[in-house]
């Protein structure tokens, strides 16, 4: 009888142990979805600045309508992407790189960096700028929590039995991206 209830008692904590195990692998996997969706949130964010800040410019430059057209299409690219973060990284890298070019034609146009609507965008893409890059690092953090939750052991047994799978990172590609776009126009 005693073996009896030794055995109950180890395949009790086993069973107790697994189902924590797989409450804390759950609660990872929330942590980076909600870490996600803050990253989400500052790049709508900066899609919404992003129109009023190329009607700003066209007023001044209306030759450089290249550069526009190229910072609107990747901004559209950027808002339609809804694939994995990799992809979403991956069309970000091409907005940075448009807003980079169009901030380098704005340099050519002093009127323009001095009018105060300009200077307000420029100060509010900025902010975001910078909060996207602290939601980046959260839920990269978040990411890395549940990549490491699935790869050590014994958790690893729990997460395959579920089908929980890794995290992607959201990374920029190109180091010289990894910076916020330098939008400070005021000498």
């Amino acid at each position: 009888m005693t073996t009896t209830y030794v055995v109950l008692g180890v395949v009790a904590l086993v069973l107790f142990w697994g189902i924590g195990m797989y409450n804390s692998l759950v609660r990872t996997r929330q942590h980076v979805k909600e870490s996600w969706s803050a990253i989400d949130t500052e790049l709508k964010r900066r899609y919404d600045l992003i129109p009023n800040l190329i009607e700003t410019v066209r007023g001044y430059a209306t030759h450089e309508s290249k550069t526009l057209e190229a910072v609107i299409q990747a901004r559209n690219n950027a808002v339609a992407s809804k694939g994995s973060p990799g992809q979403q990284a991956q069309d970000e890298n091409m907005l940075v790189g448009a807003l980079r070019q169009l901030f380098a034609v704005v340099e050519a146009y002093p009127d323009l960096k001095a009018n105060e609507s300009f200077l307000n965008m420029q100060q509010e893409l900025t902010v975001t700028e910078d909060r996207i890059q602290g939601a980046r690092r959260f839920y990269n953090a978040n990411a890395r929590t549940l990549n490491t939750k699935i790869e050590v052991f014994p958790s690893n047994m729990i997460a395959s039995m579920f089908g929980i799978s890794q995290a992607e990172f959201f990374e920029v590609e190109d180091a010289a991206q990894r910076e916020a776009p330098k939008v400070d126009f005021v000498k």
